[in-house]
C-alpha cells in the first residue's frame, strides 16, 4: 500500500465554551492551527485541555461557539479526524491486526499491515495485545489512529503511562510520522519538555482560557540540552507552576477559614 499525500486540516476554534452544570470548563477559547502544524496544549489537571480535544474531535458538543475544519463547521464525527488516548483501548479478544483494522471495510488487511509497518510492528500483526509491552500497545494504538490517513490527529496524553526511554522513542516516532504524512496535530500533555520537543507552538490553558501562545522556533530534531530549548521549557514551566502555586495557596486559605 502506498500513502496518499494529503495536506493537514486547517483548524479554527471560535469562541468555544463548554459548561458542566454551573462551571465553565472552557470560556470563549479561540485558536487557529495551520495545515500541517503541530500544536501542544499544556496546563494543570482540570484546566480544560482534554475537554477541548473532545470538542474538536466531535465526541462532545460545545455549549456555545464552534469548530471549523477547512472552513466547514464540525457537526459530527469526521472521518478525517482521529484521536489517540492515554490508554491503548485495544480489544483483548482481537489480534493486533484486527484491532488496527477495526471498522475498516475495503482492503482492510493491507491497510492495517501498512499502518503497523509505519510504527515498526508489522511482524507482530497476528499477536494478541496481552503479550505486548506498554510501549508496543501504544504503537498499535497509533497505527489504528493512522490507518485511515487522518488529516488531523488528536493526541490526549498518549505517552503519559510509559517509562522515560520508551516515551522518548514514541515522541521521535510521532514526530517522524508527522513530518512524513503532514497531518495537523494537536497534543495534550502534562509534560512541558514533551510539548517543547514536539510542537511548533505551545498553548497554555488556565481555568478554561488560553493564557500563553508560545512559538517554538527551534530546528528539528530538537536538542534538549541546548540553551534555547532549556529556556523555552523553563518559560512554560514557570508559567504552569506559578499558577499551580497560586491555586494551592487559595485552597489552603479556604481550608484555614
Amino acid at each position: 500500500m502506498t500513502l496518499t499525500a494529503m495536506k493537514g486540516t486547517h483548524l479554527n476554534i471560535l469562541d468555544l465554551t463548554k459548561t458542566f452544570g454551573q462551571k465553565n470548563v472552557l470560556s470563549s477559547v479561540n485558536l487557529e492551527v495551520q495545515p500541517g502544524e503541530f500544536v501542544a496544549i499544556v496546563g494543570r489537571s482540570g484546566c480544560g485541555k482534554s475537554t477541548l480535544l473532545r470538542l474538536v474531535s466531535g465526541l462532545e458538543k460545545s455549549s456555545s461557539g464552534g469548530v471549523l475544519l477547512d472552513g466547514e463547521p464540525l457537526r459530527k464525527l469526521s472521518g478525517s479526524v482521529r484521536m489517540m488516548f492515554q490508554d491503548s483501548r485495544l480489544l483483548q479478544w482481537k489480534r493486533v491486526i484486527e484491532n488496527v483494522g477495526l471498522g475498516l471495510q475495503n482492503n482492510w488487511r493491507a491497510r492495517a499491515e501498512w499502518a503497523l509497518e509505519q510504527v515498526g510492528l508489522k511482524d507482530r500483526a497476528e499477536e494478541w495485545p496481552s503479550v505486548l509491552s506498554g510501549g508496543q500497545r501504544q504503537r498499535v494504538a497509533l497505527a489504528r489512529a493512522l490507518v485511515s490517513q487522518p488529516r488531523l490527529l488528536l493526541l490526549d496524553e498518549p505517552l503519559g503511562a510509559l517509562d522515560a526511554l520508551t516515551r522518548i522513542e514514541m515522541q521521535r516516532l510521532i514526530e517522524q510520522l508527522w513530518q512524513e504524512q503532514q497531518f495537523t496535530s494537536l497534543l495534550v500533555t502534562h509534560d512541558v519538555e514533551e510539548a517543547v520537543a514536539l510542537a511548533d507552538r505551545v498553548i497554555l490553558i488556565e481555568e478554561g482560557r488560553i493564557t500563553l501562545n508560545l512559538p517554538v522556533n527551534l530546528s528539528r530534531p530538537r536538542d534538549r540540552a541546548s540553551e534555547e530549548f532549556i529556556d523555552l521549557r523553563e518559560t512554560v514551566l514557570d508559567r504552569v507552576m506559578s499558577r499551580e502555586s497560586s491555586h494551592i495557596n487559595k485552597e489552603l486559605l479556604q481550608l484555614s477559614k
